[in-house]
């Protein structure tokens, strides 16, 4: 039997997409098949296995995969900060930065912003959601914050997952307004994070190695963000400075090649998110936006 596509909700067009999966073939092998489960479980979740292929993707042969990348993705090469013929490997062009205009921030203090380009999903109340990427299949936030204190400051409140797949833009920025604590890191594998994975185990997102920042907004209250790895993730890399104020949209790290994860908590009552997210994510649907765009207004 063929293999389900995997729909999505694209904000701009207003129309429901398949995705075209990046490695699908593999994928689907590696989560649908015994045998590729076998090879996920022994080799691919492993850091080492990540490390090595960021390696392959830092060396100066790689950068003959840009152009076809490019081409077989449709990338806009006029977003691109510089041009695709000056990358020295494929990894410098992953996490590629663009040019200012490329995302424009949505405007007002009380608006809070996607973090990064993707598939997102919204949850008003997390803990009176029915599911994430498939109804019934949660975790809690203890689990993904590894602190049991931390997760009762989150109790009730709103969550989104932004999903990057490796076609998207790879930077991820700050939301809202405010001062970042330290980033903590948690421990974990590195499975991957693609739908084909989470819609047979969602536990994926509680189980990779992720990163915690906590940021103080005057708007929003508390809010935390969590890059979370995954397979063929070689790093998570934080470029701001911890507790240095800093404005919505301003960049806050980048991960190197690989699709990825964000996840963003808000407190409870502290945000309203915008009724397309809503409505598409009460149907385990995820919406295509990109970073900068508008995620939902402060309610506190």
């Amino acid at each position: 039997m063929p293999a389900a596509p995997l729909r999505y909700y694209d904000r701009y067009t207003q129309t429901l997409q398949t995705e075209k999966i990046y490695g699908e073939g593999w994928l689907r092998f590696a989560y649908e098949h015994p045998a590729g489960w076998l090879f996920v479980w022994l080799v691919a979740r492993r850091i080492w296995f990540s490390q090595w292929f960021g390696r392959r993707m830092n060396r100066p042969a790689s950068a003959q995969r840009i152009l076809p990348f490019i081409t077989e993705y449709n990338l806009d090469v006029d977003e691109f900060a510089k041009s695709a013929f000056d990358y020295k490997n494929f990894n410098e062009f992953f996490y590629r930065a663009l040019k200012p205009a490329a995302r424009p921030i949505a405007a007002d203090e009380r608006v809070a912003v996607l973090p990064a380009d993707g598939r997102h999903l919204v949850f008003p109340d997390v803990d009176a959601a029915e599911g994430f990427y498939v109804k019934g299949m949660k975790f809690t936030l203890a689990e993904l914050l590894g602190d049991a204190a931390l997760a009762a400051t989150f109790a009730g409140g709103a969550m989104l997952i932004s999903r990057l797949c490796p076609v998207d833009y790879h930077r991820f920025h700050f939301p809202v307004d405010g001062r970042p604590g330290e980033t903590q890191r948690i421990r974990g594998w590195l499975y991957s994070v693609s739908p084909v994975a989470l819609r047979r185990r969602l536990r994926y997102l509680v189980e990779n190695k992720r990163a915690l920042t906590l940021i103080e907004s005057p708007q929003f209250g508390p809010v935390a963000m969590l890059e979370v790895g995954a397979t063929n993730v070689g790093s998570i890399q934080q470029s701001h400075v911890p507790g240095r104020v800093v404005a919505k949209g301003v960049e806050k790290g980048f991960f190197a090649f690989g699709g990825s994860c964000v996840i963003t908590l808000f407190a409870r009552g502290r945000i309203r998110f915008e009724p397309d997210l809503v409505a598409q994510s009460a149907q385990c649907v995820e919406t295509y936006a990109r970073m900068g765009d508008r995620l939902g207004v402060a309610t506190g």
